[in-house]
């Protein structure tokens, strides 16, 4: 699954306002397909951008650099 970068918050709210509107103007004309299609991509722009948030909010871990693991005694004869 791709993950959106928070820093990419404020487009999605751009794309947001640009689906709302093209849902009106879909609206205006009776594109009912249209219409469904928008709505979808709505939804999922919303729960995407919902999870951003949440992630946003929690601290990175630092799971270090992996070591090398050192040789066995079996393995150095």
């Amino acid at each position: 699954m791709l993950h959106v970068n928070p820093k990419m918050l404020a487009r999605l709210t751009e794309l947001e306002a640009d689906l709302i509107d093209r849902r009106g103007r879909a609206e205006a004309e009776g594109w009912v397909g249209e219409i469904e299609g928008i709505d979808l991509t709505l939804t999922f722009l919303r729960a995407k951008r919902d999870e951003t948030q949440r992630r946003a909010q929690r601290p990175a871990v630092d799971l270090g650099i992996p070591q090398p693991r050192s040789r066995t005694r079996k393995s150095q004869e």
